[in-house]
């Protein structure tokens, strides 16, 4: 597959309140979030793939099933689904770190799913989740810190999005990156 060198943007972003969420618009169509409390690396893998296959969400298309079942079956780990009238239309995971820190690793909209205001209101569920995960899970320091990142590889309101929520700019990186010419898409020959 053909490849090409770009500079990639990355963002880091957090909260360290939970004073700092701003709401976000409640969507004009119906919408349900509700957590995937069975760890489900079929659900997960899905997921990443359906959001994350036009944006080089790569990281993880490697991942067996078992490093998958890992992955989610770790203590706090959490990942929230949105439904339009039944069908997944986009996920927020987060991951518990040590000293009240939790790191929102994915967060998107399946393609279908866009231009809905759905992004904002996810995203503001998410992180209400991530602000108060100690209560669902005991053992847990409370959170302390919500902190994600995005990058110029990812959709173009991704960044606006976060910022719109509170979350504040407190790193940015630039570096050189090999990508293929093409997103790889939710599988292979998906192209649209």
């Amino acid at each position: 597959m053909p490849t090409r060198r770009l500079d990639v943007t990355t963002w880091y972003l957090e909260q360290r309140d939970p004073s700092d969420l701003k709401p976000a618009r409640v969507p004009s169509v119906p919408v349900a979030i509700a957590r995937a409390e069975v760890p489900s690396p079929e659900l997960s893998r899905f997921l990443y793939t359906a959001v994350g296959g036009d944006w080089y969400w790569t990281d993880r298309l490697g991942w067996t099933y078992e490093q998958w079942r890992n992955w989610l079956s770790r203590p706090g780990v959490e990942t929230w689904v949105a439904y339009r009238l039944g069908t997944p239309a986009g996920f927020v995971e987060l991951d518990p770190q040590p000293d009240g820190e939790v790191e929102i690793p994915c967060f998107g909209l399946l393609p279908a799913f866009t231009g809905m205001g759905l992004g904002g209101h996810l995203l503001d569920v998410g992180a209400r989740r991530a602000w108060d995960l100690a209560s669902r899970w005991p053992d847990r320091a409370p959170t302390r810190r919500v902190w994600l990142h995005t990058c110029s590889k990812d959709g173009p309101h991704a960044l606006p999005n976060y910022q719109a929520r509170g979350f504040r700019v407190y790193d940015v990186q630039t570096g050189p990156e090999t990508v293929s010419h093409t997103p790889p898409g939710p599988w292979p020959g998906a192209r649209r």
